[in-house]
């Protein structure tokens, strides 16, 4: 989320958001049980005080972003991003 509107999105988030799912091809990375597979949302890796950088940032379904919720309860590992 961004740091400018707490309590929403932005339209730079959402441009983000939407630009991190079409990187991971819209399939959730986070596969935990109960996956539905399709990306909705987007999971910060490192927690949202980090920001909103792109290399911090996954897809996930929205089953999977509910469940884990705090990034230091589950933390997939980093992956290079080289295109968008």
């Amino acid at each position: 989320m961004s740091k400018s509107w707490s309590g929403g999105s932005t339209r730079a988030w959402r441009k983000l958001r939407l630009q991190v799912l079409a990187r991971d091809q819209y399939a959730c990375v986070l596969r935990l049980p109960g996956c539905t597979g399709r990306a909705t949302d987007v999971h910060h890796i490192a927690g949202k005080a980090q920001g909103d950088d792109p290399a911090l940032l996954v897809a996930a379904c929205h089953a999977c972003n509910m469940v884990v919720g705090d990034p230091t309860r589950y933390n997939p590992p980093a992956r290079p991003a080289t295109r968008w």
